[in-house]
């Protein structure tokens, strides 16, 4: 596309790359949180202190944990299939 047809189509084409931009860029924001190794470091170890103070019981620890860990195997799958691409 020539400079002069870009500026030309600028009032259209504008919006929607504006748009475009934001969009990836609101999708990158979503990715990091939902997929934050530290997050789910920081939830194991709230876990483990509510163990050690007797909030919960063994069962209730192991059944968290469980869940938590597989979150953690999601997130490091993820990010492998990411860095292959």
């Amino acid at each position: 596309m020539g400079i002069l047809t870009k500026i030309l189509a600028f009032p259209l084409t504008g919006p929607i790359d504006g748009t475009m931009w934001l969009a990836e860029k609101l999708l990158e924001q979503v990715e990091a949180e939902i997929y934050d190794e530290g997050k789910v470091k920081a939830e194991m170890m709230e876990l483990e202190t509510r163990l050690d103070l007797g909030e919960i019981d063994e069962a209730a620890y192991l059944e968290a944990e469980d869940e938590l860990l597989q979150r953690l195997r999601e997130i490091r799958e993820y990010k492998a299939s990411k860095a292959q691409q």
